[in-house]
């Protein structure tokens, strides 16, 4: 084995590429989502060093073009599950023994190669599968996922050289073991970087993993992974199944070696999951870690003071990239009435040249929503709007699943600032504003405290200072994630780390140092260079 204290490279936020007409990665991306469509691709599950089939396959299909056929995954069952289970604790004890930096580099690699020879094919195959534009693409599936490895080695590295101080003829040092066990990855559909980033943090600190993603978000994640096993990720490390939410939970959460959830998606599957832990409490070999980051009902409050033009364009880029479907998008705004007439022109402006379709061409700025049962749910909450005395839409509202699950950007306008629409999280392209007297600042406050049981992101607009810091305060709890005159989207690895609290998740903040601490089990060394060989201690003499 090899002996120093290595330095991984010195982390950095990956460029952004632009894809402006003309430049190779435009280029390069056309001809990835162009192979795409024009194949027909086959996806196992990954479990242990196998590729496995089943008879059962399900069709993979672009949510703005339905009827296309991308492909097919093969869904697992029960079996598949406990497959998965003992490759993970088949191949932990190699792994956990295996020297840091050698399990630190394969990510490292895995980073570069999602930089180099495979970003056009991640993020045509998260624009494809998900439907997110080019750029909400880039930002996700390439760039936030080469930080979260890049990243987190280097906050790896941090924690093993976080150190206790030793005493004269002792040293004392600090051991941080992966957890004893298997850990489970739940992941959701709306980030392929979240998807990654969740089952590799939990294994580049040694614990080994069953990963099931999203069926929603399963094309890109089989990208994931192929790039995973090319960087040199050892069988069984990481083990993909696509199986039903419930035929995992109960072989997973009934397990004696269930060590951690590493979760993202909704509250009220996260709050049953920890109930059924909760349950199962006395059947685990150790207390098992739980991760979660949930739902979403992000504001953005204006003062009197703020800029309306900046305002506005938070708004529509808050509310309406990737069709509100970011756990961080804004979907409630509360706006002074001294700057409504200014917001409200500059939104409907914005509005009317935003063009909305599929990924393929790139001049569309909004595409479709994820699936059929999102496209339902939206346009029901539409459909409130629409039956309401207290609320009236704007603009958008028009909704059409014929060949894609399209709901236009729908700004609504409500009286009551305790409406369902300003309440519950919608995720979709809906956003609802309240428009409060401009002397009411703090009761606006109150209100954004109090509305929602979230608490992840939110942003506050003003210009002055002292209704800044008055906002820092009182909404204190409200987001785990406040922007001081910016958009509540966006945060960026190593700049903003995510992850709130409230019925928001455990805030265990994806992105940081913190959230790799859970996924260790620290043991304190104390070694005694010359110990005492006699029991006496010097106040027992005699006077």
């Amino acid at each position: 084995m090899l002996k120093g204290f290595f330095n991984p490279p010195l982390p950095q936020n990956e460029p952004v590429l632009d894809y402006a007409p003309g430049s190779p990665e435009r280029q390069a991306l056309k001809e990835a989502l162009q192979e795409a469509r024009g194949k027909e691709l086959d996806v196992p599950m990954y479990i242990g060093g196998e590729e496995v089939r089943t008879d059962t396959r399900h069709k993979l299909s672009p949510p703005h073009d339905h009827q296309h056929v991308l492909g097919y995954f093969h869904e697992g069952d029960a079996s598949h599950v406990e497959q998965a289970i003992n490759a993970a604790l088949g191949a932990k004890a190699a792994w956990e023994d295996m020297a840091w930096e050698h399990r630190a580099a394969i990510f490292l690699r895995a980073a570069d190669l999602l930089a180099g020879p495979y970003r056009a094919e991640v993020n045509a195959a998260t624009m494809l599968g998900q439907s997110k534009n080019a750029f909400q693409a880039e930002i996700d599936s390439a760039c936030e996922m080469i930080d979260f490895l890049r990243f987190n080695v280097a906050y790896m590295t941090q924690i093993y050289a976080e150190q206790p101080e030793s005493g004269a003829g002792v040293w004392n040092r600090m051991e941080y073991r992966p957890l004893e066990g298997f850990t489970f990855a739940l992941t959701p559909f709306n980030f392929t970087a979240i998807a990654g980033n969740l089952p590799t943090s939990m294994a580049m600190m040694g614990n080994t993993v069953v990963w099931k993603p999203a069926y929603t978000q399963i094309y890109a994640a089989q990208v994931l992974m192929r790039v995973f096993r090319e960087a040199g990720l050892p069988d069984g490390v990481i083990n993909l199944i696509y199986v039903d939410g419930p035929v995992a939970g109960d072989i997973i959460f009934n397990h004696p070696d269930f060590a951690g959830l590493h979760f993202t998606g909704s509250t009220g599957v996260f709050q049953q999951l920890w109930k059924t832990i909760g349950a199962n409490i006395g059947k685990y070999r150790t207390y098992p870690r739980i991760v979660g980051e949930t739902g979403g009902k992000d504001f953005v409050l204006a003062h009197k003071s703020a800029e309306p033009k900046a305002l506005a364009t938070a708004l529509i880029r808050g509310a309406f990239e990737f069709q509100g479907q970011k756990c961080s998008a804004a979907s409630r705004a509360y706006i002074p009435n001294n700057l409504w007439g200014d917001v409200k022109r500059y939104l409907l402006d914005d509005l009317k040249t935003i063009k909305m379709g599929g990924v393929e061409d790139f001049s569309n700025f909004v595409n479709a929503v994820i699936d059929e049962r999102a496209f339902d749910k939206i346009a029901g909450y539409i459909e409130k709007v629409n039956e309401s005395p207290v609320a009236q839409i704007i603009a958008g509202g028009k909704c059409d699943k014929s060949k894609g699950y399209f709901i236009e950007p729908t700004v609504v306008v409500t009286e009551d600032p305790m409406f369902t629409t300003m309440c519950e999280e919608i995720f979709g392209p809906v956003l609802t504003i309240y428009v409060y007297e401009s002397e009411w600042f703090e009761e606006a406050l109150q209100l954004v405290n109090d509305t929602s049981p979230y608490a992840l992101t939110g942003a506050i607009f003003a210009q002055d200072r002292y209704a800044v810091e008055l906002a820092s305060q009182r909404l204190k709890n409200a987001a785990g994630n406040f922007y001081i005159n910016d958009k509540p989207t966006g945060a960026v690895v190593g700049q903003q780390p995510f992850g709130g609290s409230r019925a928001s998740g455990t805030n265990d903040k994806a992105g940081s140092m913190l959230n790799l601490l859970r996924w260790v089990s620290a043991r304190a060394i104390k070694e005694t260079f010359v110990p005492p060989t006699d029991y006496r201690y010097p106040f027992l003499a005699e006077e």
